[in-house]
């Protein structure tokens, strides 16, 4: 075998690497051209993505534009306008400077630019190839050629990573691919107060992300974080000549606080991550938040530019500065004076206490102590006998409840109450199997519970699933689901007693919970701690349908229409509401009402197959899934829906067609607040012949919550371990401790 020789590599090779460097995934192209934007002057930028930025990206702004001149060597390596001498680096003011984001992303990648100066009379448009500019169409000359435009410049880059296809299965999944990207942009949108910055998918007519140019640096944090976040913000600033710099920022105070750290740095306008910075500034309020939470901090920092090396990083991600110890040791000093003087008020919320789950071990000493006394044992103490449940008269009520089996399945209808039903059906002469084919399509009158249009009637179904699934996509997101449940809040919603409502949204549920510890000559003791917990009743519905709909996949039930619903008008009436996000630049709403319709005609076979919800040849829907029994949505929101299922649901791939669709429909079906919603409790509801008819043929949101959503939630809801963490279930209440507070008093 011959010694390997050193040799000189091909330019080609050469260039792909680099590009592999600069351009590691769809958000860093979207980040150097969103650079060259601002340093364009641009007072507007657009961004449009499709599949997660492989397959098109499109930036827009309203720039200084290209000079036709210089498009010849716009994607070449190492050409640039922003330096001209290796000293200017000492006093660089602009994002970029090495001239290789637009030639490396032209190497792995096909580019398009269209770009008009302000004293061009037209626009130039020119396609660009591995740094050259090439032929946009075959038989065309090399070169830029005139063209309609709007002052500013339009780069469209389509097939990401065309020709790497390692680093193209290295990526996640497109939706993680856009959060990344929307990262991004949230972050120098609130930086750049003044420029309009949108993101949206590709043929959306909903942005995921709009500012306007008259918004502030607190109008933006509200818009991509919340008014939550933005309410409880302090502005800090500090300045030292001597050290050469200057620093303005938003923090956080001691009321807010979030599992995960939301921090924003930019050192001269450039958008960093230093690691030392960060672990100071979160070290600080470590004195004033809960363990394991995190502030939210956005900082800018300008320092003298000598004084930074920006050309550290291929990425420009990270600089290096001087004085770096002292500047940081200024910015701590800076944040604990600022959270020291506001610390005069406080406000303090209850985490999210689960319970604690029951081994085995724990259940035979239990069920050991409840077959023999021992003499020796230690007495009960006062609150560890409080009766809390009026309807439980003896102590043994107290025990701990029979557990449901996981797989124990039981629908609403089965409940007593339901018995008298007038859709009950006489079915003692049909045999088992007749028997249960008429439950799972017994027919039910009912009536209008809230929105516009109402139910015809009802095809009720079992939950046991009579059609059999073997969609692989379907059963893996079975298993997802499964393989992301939370043990103890399944034990929660399984053992539950319901309180009351609080509101529309919010319920109280009690749970108790047995700890079994050891005492004295080996003798166990039983206690049972019992807690009140706060329930999310639309966040955690909103997982039940979504939940529903995959385990129940082409099972449902049909919900029909009165009256079939166009599609068309109702989709005008979405878009003529602000929220929808439309503007001119996006068409006609007529053409998009159209346009949705069309689409979602499209579908119909497939979404009346699994999802009963069917669409007929003149646009109008006529039926929605059942999902349980004695509950319909708000149909109020069907314009929203249509809007939804045609624009953010991706109906390319099947695994992620079904979730987004689930996701989008478990949206509409979640309980949410309507102040029209009947409630027989409402002292001002009149008691005429008319009113009282109504509240007969129409359940009150307050007995749907505790008899319809609840029960279910017993039987139905697999919670998930994010359900622990996002507020969804917060404790607010333990007998154990309030017992100790009234004892003292």
């Amino acid at each position: 075998m011959s010694e390997p020789r050193i040799r000189k590599l091909d330019e080609d090779v050469v260039n792909k690497i680099a590009a592999g460097e600069v351009i590691q995934r769809p958000a860093n192209a979207i980040k150097e051209m969103l650079e060259n934007s601002l340093d364009a002057s641009s007072s507007f930028i657009q961004v449009s993505v499709k599949a997660g930025g492989l397959k098109l990206i499109q930036i827009q702004d309203n720039g200084c534009g290209i000079q036709k001149d210089d498009m010849p060597l716009l994607c070449e390596r190492f050409t640039t306008s922003k330096l001209e001498k290796f000293e200017d680096l000492s006093n660089m003011l602009t994002y970029g400077f090495r001239g290789e984001a637009l030639a490396s992303i032209t190497h792995v990648a096909h580019v398009l630019v269209t770009t008009r100066t302000a004293d061009s009379k037209c626009a130039y448009k020119a396609a660009y190839r591995d740094g050259k500019i090439v032929a946009a169409n075959p038989g065309q000359a090399a070169e830029a050629r005139p063209c309609a435009g709007n002052h500013g410049t339009l780069i469209s880059v389509e097939d990401l990573f065309y020709n790497m296809p390692s680093r193209k299965k290295a990526l996640k999944s497109p939706s993680e691919e856009y959060s990344r990207i929307a990262d991004v942009m949230n972050k120098y949108a609130i930086h750049n107060a003044g420029v309009a910055v949108t993101l949206k998918k590709h043929g959306e007519a909903m942005a995921d992300l709009k500012t306007t140019p008259a918004a502030t640096v607190i109008d933006n944090i509200s818009t991509v974080y919340g008014p939550s976040v933005a309410r409880e913000l302090l502005f800090l600033s500090c300045e030292d000549a001597k050290l050469g710099f200057k620093m303005s920022g938003y923090i956080s105070n001691a009321n807010y606080s979030v599992k995960k750290l939301n921090f924003i740095l930019f050192i001269n306008h450039r958008l960093v991550d230093s690691a030392n910075i960060r672990k100071s500034l979160e070290s600080v309020y470590t004195n004033y938040l809960p363990k394991n939470s995190h502030p939210f901090i956005y900082m800018s920092i300008e320092i003298t530019p000598s004084s930074v090396d920006v050309n550290v990083h291929p990425t420009k991600h990270e600089v290096f500065f001087l004085h770096e110890d002292l500047i940081i040791e200024a910015l701590q000093k800076c944040l604990e004076d600022k959270l020291l003087g506001c610390n005069s008020s406080r406000t303090y919320y209850t985490q999210a206490l689960l319970p604690t789950h029951i081994t085995s071990a724990s259940s035979d000493i239990v069920n050991s102590n409840k077959k023999s006394t021992v003499s020796g044992d230690k007495s009960q103490y006062a609150y560890q006998m409080v009766r809390t449940d009026c309807r439980e008269m003896k102590l043994d009520a107290f025990l701990r409840p029979s557990s449901l089996e996981p797989t124990q399945r039981k629908s609403v209808s089965d409940d007593p109450a339901n018995q008298n039903s007038p859709t009950e059906m006489d079915t003692s002469g049909c045999t088992p199997a007749e028997n249960e084919g008429l439950s799972a399509k017994r027919p039910r009158e009912v009536d209008k519970l809230q929105g516009h249009a109402s139910v015809d009637h009802v095809n009720m179904k079992k939950r046991r699933r009579h059609k059999p699934v073997h969609l692989t996509s379907i059963l893996y997101l079975q298993q997802r689901i499964k393989d992301h449940q939370h043990t103890e809040l399944i034990e929660l919603f399984r053992n539950y007693k319901f309180v009351g409502c609080v509101d529309q949204t919010r319920a109280l549920v009690q749970y108790s919970v047995s700890e079994v510890y050891s005492c004295l000559f080996h003798l166990s003791v039983l206690s049972w701690q019992t807690k009140l917990y706060l329930i999310d009743v639309s966040r955690v519905s909103k997982e039940l349908f979504y939940q529903l709909l995959i385990y129940d996949f082409a099972n449902f039930g049909i919900l029909k229409l009165s009256t079939g619903a166009p599609i068309t008008d109702l989709s005008l009436m979405i878009l003529n509401n602000p929220e929808s996000g439309w503007t001119e630049d996006d068409g006609s709403k007529e053409t998009l009402a159209k346009y949705i319709e069309e689409f979602l005609t499209s579908k119909a076979e497939m979404l009346k197959d699994y999802y009963s919800l069917e669409i007929n040849e003149a646009g109008e829907m006529l039926s929605l899934p059942l999902l349980l029994d004695s509950y319909t949505p708000n149909l109020d929101n069907l314009p929203r829906l249509l809007l939804k299922l045609a624009t953010e649901v991706s109906w390319d791939a099947e695994q992620e067609c079904f979730e987004s669709f689930s996701r989008e429909l478990s949206s509409f079906y979640a309980v949410q607040y309507d102040p029209y919603l009947v409630d027989s409790s409402n002292n001002d509801v009149s008691n005429t012949q008319s009113d009282q008819e109504s509240l007969q043929k129409h359940k009150p949101w307050r007995w749907i919550t505790e008899h319809v959503i609840f029960p279910a939630f017993r039987t139905e809801l697999i919670p998930p371990r994010q359900m622990a963490e996002d507020g969804s279930v917060l404790q607010i209440a333990d007998l154990h401790d309030l017992y100790k507070v009234f004892e003292r008093c």
